[in-house]
């Protein structure tokens, strides 16, 4: 058995290290959720615009991503990439373009069955008003779509930050790093470890839970 001994944790070593991964961790998680929303809505347009040019690109795409472990494209990213334009860009940055990109496939999935769930003669009586395919979308279809999808968006977009965990992999200064830097540095690597897994199971079960209310309240709407 090991003896754990967290006696040696304080406030000065958790804004030390510890403040600074988690600040990164939640930067990353907003900046992979807004960027993969926007470039997932286009997949999503483009997957649903009926045009085999357009749909056949977004297809590939989204089903290669989903098919790789996204490890594997942050390690694909960080080494290739370089050799490649023949310059580092730092692990700060490759992870958060392979977030954007990753995860662009997974909220595409999530736009387009929130698109295909707005009924038919909606999009029908926006085309009768004189509405182009451009304005139906923005005006009619996708407001209503994004209060669909809200809940799954965020459900999606906690599992994204338990994600964020990944860029350990390539020496990006995330909330897991910091804590395992604190261990090497004090020695005790076992302890924060599992203190990080307490930290990141309180804030993904409290997210959660707010996902649950506001999917309740959503429902209570319609």
């Amino acid at each position: 058995m090991i003896d754990l001994d967290f006696s040696f944790i304080d406030l000065d070593i958790l804004s030390k290290f510890v403040l600074k991964g988690f600040a990164f961790s939640v930067e990353l998680t907003v900046v992979a959720t807004l960027g993969g929303i926007a470039l997932g809505t286009l997949l999503a347009l483009m997957r649903l615009s009926g045009k085999k040019m357009l749909m056949w690109p977004a297809v590939t795409y989204v089903n290669t991503m989903r098919s790789i472990p996204l490890v594997m494209v942050i390690l694909w990213f960080f080494l290739l990439i370089p050799f490649l334009i023949g310059r580092s860009i730092g692990a700060e940055i490759s992870a958060f373009i392979t977030f954007v990109a990753f995860e662009a496939a997974f909220f595409s999935e999530i736009m387009r069955a929130g698109i295909q769930s707005i009924p038919r003669g909606q999009v029908f009586a926006g085309q009768a008003l004189g509405m182009s395919y451009a304005q139906n979308m923005r005006l009619v279809v996708l407001p209503q779509a994004f209060r669909n999808m809200l809940p799954v968006l965020l459900t999606q977009t906690i599992i994204l930050f338990q994600d964020t965990s990944l860029v350990y992999a390539i020496g990006a200064y995330d909330l897991l790093k910091g804590f395992v830097t604190a261990g090497k540095i004090y020695g005790h690597v076992e302890e924060v470890y599992l203190l990080a897994a307490v930290v990141y199971f309180v804030i993904c079960f409290g997210l959660s839970a707010l996902v649950r209310r506001l999917q309740a309240r959503i429902a209570i709407i319609r």
